[in-house]
């Protein structure tokens, strides 16, 4: 069976109704994480009791059964205990079969000091004094229902709570630190109204009498779905009314909709092997959105998922060193490996697309038949299929094994003509795979099926035309369109590939950016599929300079937000030319029209994405050096040290940013003091992921520094040193450097988890010089991250891409912004 840092003393077997054999040998296979008993004798097959008694380690790894440092509110510093067992870590905690399609009931126990809070996946049936020890007590929970072994979990520690029924009777509790009960108010309420839109959505009961979600001070990911007790960082769980920014409020409310999904997808039924895990977080990624937009129709989520989820995962699936959503696990190590923006956000977006392929209805449809065929027991992507065709009548498997069983999307090449004047377009398309360095043409070409929809400024909200595109080229006929209509592929962004237009279908395009009159997501698609185009070099790094222009009158959140994403990737490969300077002024003269018009403070009838948009605009001016906005930083940071003016939440971050980066040591030392006074993580993580902005060589050392110290959670470090990476050329260097000179600590710490490879990622993605890349290579050669394998070679590669993309445009990006510079574009 599975074992992990265990100690067996004594094992023994008790046939039903007959006496106990002991173990004779304990063999321990540490690679495979595997411990094998030996008997005298041949044991009979049938039913029986297996015992074991043994020691673990309650161990600081994060993983397993573990410890976790807070403090209490009079500044001890005490231990909670508490689990984290997914993908492959049960078997730290107890011997047992770990593998998801082994599943059993739990009967769980815990002696606990009687002072503390003891939880786990059940409701407590009974509590009693220890005999042996006045101190302790004997929880004992409720039975669970048939269950993998990485949802079990225990929490013990000092917890406040809050807690509501949700209109279908669970009771549902949030518990915090102790005296911040209040901060769990926000992710109640969410949890509350989120059980029965899934309760009604899949059309099948939440299983179990309870939900408790808890918030764990040391915690590697985001948040985990432990049937009946999810534990989440503190950040996804707790909202301060009044020190909380509106982007925590969204991120609270994606997480909590998030692992309440798994209660459905994932532990009701669950995948058969990692292999399909994809579908357990491709699923919840997806139908998070889902929840968030029933609960909070203003927050305009799913625009917000097209910049989170969409193109994040097209970057990372455009790499060769890119995977398919479906990838064979052997290893546990391998397992942690595929925890990426592939299993999540590609996921999330094939099944968005398969969404909107099949119609709600039918989803909803085969969802149930999924969930009610297979409930307690394990499924593999192809029921799904399976399930979802039976309900759809369309060729589910056939459409997704293209796009999940190989990895990349395809690009869609599309031009158009006017056939004579009876106003019908015609289209050829063609789709060929994106590879980053060239197209690949040829007869092994990988094919999709591509679900297509074209839309004309006729009803730019409205498929004109859709279509499933089975083969390499096609020509398509577009009834009844004007001359002076423009024509746009991939309607709401929703299909899995980008869009090449020829130049003649491109240009009409782009007074429908100036005039809105193309949808938000659709102006946040063609910006970002041309800006994917230019980095792969099929066009010119100008041309997207050009687009971004057209966006002076852009009102939308998440359109910015993407656009800004785009200009810092270009502002750091621009950190290696002698001009950065210049696109620093491009950022200004893009950003500072709707900086005037946000302005600092917030008007009468706004709301939640004004707020976030106020924040992305004056964070991204202060950190280009705009005059204005960086003295307003400066006295209103002032006056919030002091205590005069405190700083709403939502300009903490910007305001922040701004006065490190263009500030000196003493601005440092005030943001290191207000770290050590903050109470909420929420604001200690917002000032940890700013101080990398700080320019001076000595500064850089004191952040990097602290990245290590106690004053920062373990797995705070990575975003820490990932900031200083990000920060500046200098600091990228630095941070390098650091990593290398701490590997060791470093990788101890975050050995095996996906940690490790995020801190990679974060801090050499940046370099866009040939030689870095064999410098990464070589250094893992001599110290090797198995769980990081991919990520190292997905780093690699995006060096080299970069170091490319700067060979090939530089000089043509410098000439335009000199140009510009000579005759300002007519606005």
């Amino acid at each position: 069976m599975n074992c992990a840092d265990i100690d067996i003393i004594t094992a023994s077997y008790a046939p039903e109704g007959d006496e106990e054999i002991h173990a004779t040998g304990f063999n321990y296979q540490n690679e495979d994480e595997k411990v094998t008993l030996s008997f005298p004798s041949t044991l009979q097959t049938g039913t029986g009791t297996l015992k074991i008694d043994f020691v673990g380690e309650l161990n600081d790894k994060m993983k397993g059964f573990y410890r976790s440092k807070y403090t209490t509110p009079s500044g001890e510093v005490r231990y909670a205990a508490v689990t984290q067992f997914e993908a492959t870590d049960a078997r730290r905690a107890f011997p047992c079969w770990d593998e998801p399609a082994i599943k059993a009931t739990f009967d769980i126990s815990l002696v606990v000091p009687k002072d503390r809070v003891a939880l786990s996946n059940m409701n407590v049936i009974d509590r009693k004094p220890y005999p042996d020890d006045e101190n302790l007590v004997e929880v004992k929970f409720a039975r669970t229902p048939v269950m993998s072994t990485y949802l079990v979990a225990f929490v013990v520690g000092e917890y406040d709570f809050v807690e509501t029924r949700s209109k279908d009777g669970v009771c549902v509790r949030v518990y915090t630190p102790v005296g911040k009960a209040e901060q769990g108010k926000f992710a109640l309420e969410v949890a509350a109204k989120t059980l029965p839109f899934y309760k009604d959505y899949f059309n099948v009961p939440y299983p179990l009498p309870k939900i408790d979600l808890i918030a764990i001070a040391d915690f590697a990911a985001g948040a985990m779905e432990n049937w009946g007790l999810v534990t989440y960082r503190e950040t996804a769980l707790l909202i301060d009314p009044k020190n909380s920014c509106s982007s925590s409020r969204q991120w609270v409310a994606l997480v909590v909709g998030h692992e309440l999904a798994h209660q459905w997808f994932g532990n009701l039924v669950t995948m058969e092997w990692w292999t399909h895990l994809w579908l357990n977080e491709g699923f919840a990624s997806w139908i998070e959105y889902l929840c968030v937009d029933h609960c909070f129709p203003e927050y305009d989520i799913w625009t917000q998922f097209v910049s989170a989820d969409y193109t994040r995962a097209q970057e990372l699936d455009a790499l060769d060193n890119s995977h398919p959503i479906e990838v064979s696990v052997g290893h546990p190590s391998e397992v942690d490996e595929i925890f990426d923006a592939i299993s999540y956000s590609k996921g999330a977006s094939v099944i968005r697309m398969l969404h909107d392929y099949i119609g709600d209805k039918d989803f909803k449809k085969g969802m149930n038949m999924y969930l009610t065929k297979f409930q307690q027991k394990n499924a593999a992507t192809e029921d799904l299929w399976e399930s979802l065709e039976n309900a759809s009548g369309k060729p589910i498997a056939a459409v997704m094994n293209t796009w999940t069983k190989q990895m990349g999307f395809p690009l869609i090449y599309v031009e158009a003509e006017q056939v004579n004047s009876s106003l019908h377009l015609t289209f050829c398309l063609s789709q060929c795979k994106i590879y980053l360095f060239f197209s690949c043409l040829g007869e092994d070409c990988p094919q999709w099926m591509v679900p297509i929809t074209i839309s004309t400024s006729e009803d730019p909200n409205q498929a004109k035309l859709k279509i499933l595109m089975d083969k390499p080229e096609m020509n398509v006929v577009l009834k009844n369109v004007k001359p002076d209509q423009w024509v746009k592929l991939n309607l709401g962004t929703v299909g899995f590939y980008r869009t090449q237009y020829s130049s003649a279908m491109l240009e009409s395009l782009l007074p429908g950016i100036r005039d809105l009159s193309l949808p938000p997501v659709d102006r946040l698609g063609l910006q970002n599929d041309l800006f994917s185009l230019a980095r792969a070099g099929i066009i010119s790094t100008v041309e997207v300079l050009k687009v971004m222009e057209a966006f002076v009158n852009e009102p939308n959140y998440t359109v910015w937000s993407d656009l800004s994403c785009n200009l810092g990737i270009l502002s750091t490969l621009l950190s290696h030319t002698d001009f950065y300077e210049e696109i620093q002024e491009f950022v200004k003269d893009v950003f500072s029209p709707i900086g005037e018009r946000l302005g600092w403070d917030p008007k009468p009838g706004e709301g939640h994405l004004d707020a976030l948009l106020r924040g992305l605009v004056l964070g991204k001016l202060g950190k280009a050096g705009h005059k204005a906005t960086l003295e307003e930083a400066r006295r209103r940071f002032k006056d919030h040290v002091e205590g005069k003016q405190i700083l709403s939440a939502d300009l903490r971050s910007p305001v922040y940013l701004t006065v490190l980066k263009h500030g000196d040591g003493t601005t440092l030392d005030i943001m290191l003091k207000l770290h050590k006074q903050a109470d909420m993580q929420e604001e200690k993580n917002r000032i940890e992921r700013v101080l990398g902005a700080t320019l001076l060589p000595d500064l850089i050392q004191k952040v990097l520094t602290f990245a290590l110290s106690e004053e920062v959670r373990p797995q705070d470090t990575v975003s820490v040193i990932g900031g200083v990476a990000g920060g500046s050329k200098h600091g990228r260097k630095a941070a390098w450097k650091f990593i290398k000179d701490n590997w060791e600590e470093l990788y101890n710490r975050y050995q095996g988890g996906f940690l490790i490879s995020r801190l990679i990622k974060l801090s050499v993605e940046g370099f866009a010089v040939d030689k870095m890349a064999g410098e990464v290579k070589a250094f893992f050669e001599s110290h090797p991250a198995p769980s990081a394998e991919r990520t190292i070679q997905q780093c690699c590669e995006n060096i080299l891409l970069n170091a490319a993309w700067l060979k090939r445009d530089a000089e043509s990006i410098h000439q335009y912004l000199l140009q510009r510079k000579a005759s300002p574009p007519t606005v």
